[in-house]
């Protein structure tokens, strides 16, 4: 299975410059040696054992910036055609987009939601991220559960990949349409230009 942290490029490390190319080769390893264990051969067992206790304190695969992530140029199912991070009940943001299924959205979908439920510390419970309709999408914001006593914050957003992180309160617990602005700017430019030639056009005459 393809994943979408697979087409990061280039990787953000929080490390001086001078120890950079020893982290981004100790997160490659990391991450190979992690697509290791998702497999189903018994013989990657001893591979898998070796990755926790190598990189069990080691936190360079968690400096992955998924901001960065540049999924292939694949053609286009169909016309605005979008890719989300998806997941289901993952423990944290991380893990959620460390695994997330590179694959287009379906044809009914619009926007990218995300679900996060949280302590009241600010430790993440679970995180669920997935396509979602325009219904789906207008219960964003945040509430508080009573019975568990924890957090839940609901974001949407319409883009590629867009829902990288969590909505946490209600200033990023929203309905963000970063592409409709986009369309909405590319047709007041469009629609300026003819007006604008005119304009030269009657200075040239006159």
């Amino acid at each position: 299975m393809q994943v979408l942290s697979d087409f990061y490029a280039p990787v953000s490390f929080e490390k001086p410059a001078i120890h950079n190319s020893v982290a981004m080769y100790r997160g490659e390893i990391r991450k190979k040696l992690d697509k290791l264990c998702h497999d189903d051969d018994p013989t990657s067992t001893l591979l898998c054992t070796i990755n926790f206790i190598t990189f069990k304190d080691c936190a360079c695969a968690k400096n992955v910036n998924f901001h960065n992530v540049r999924p292939p140029l694949d053609p286009t199912p169909f016309p605005n055609s979008f890719k989300c991070f998806t997941c289901e009940k993952s423990a944290d943001n991380y893990n959620c987009n460390r695994w997330a299924e590179d694959k287009w959205c379906p044809l009914n979908t619009h926007y990218c939601k995300t679900v996060h439920h949280f302590s009241s510390h600010g430790k993440s419970k679970s995180v669920t991220k997935k396509c979602a309709t325009r219904e789906e999408c207008q219960n964003v914001g945040c509430r508080h559960h009573r019975d568990s006593g924890h957090m839940e914050c609901i974001s949407c957003c319409d883009g590629m990949i867009c829902n990288v992180d969590v909505p946490t309160n209600q200033t990023n617990a929203v309905l963000n349409l970063m592409r409709s602005h986009r369309k909405s700017d590319a047709h007041r430019v469009t629609a300026f230009l003819p007006a604008a030639v005119a304009s030269i056009l009657v200075l040239v005459i006159l």
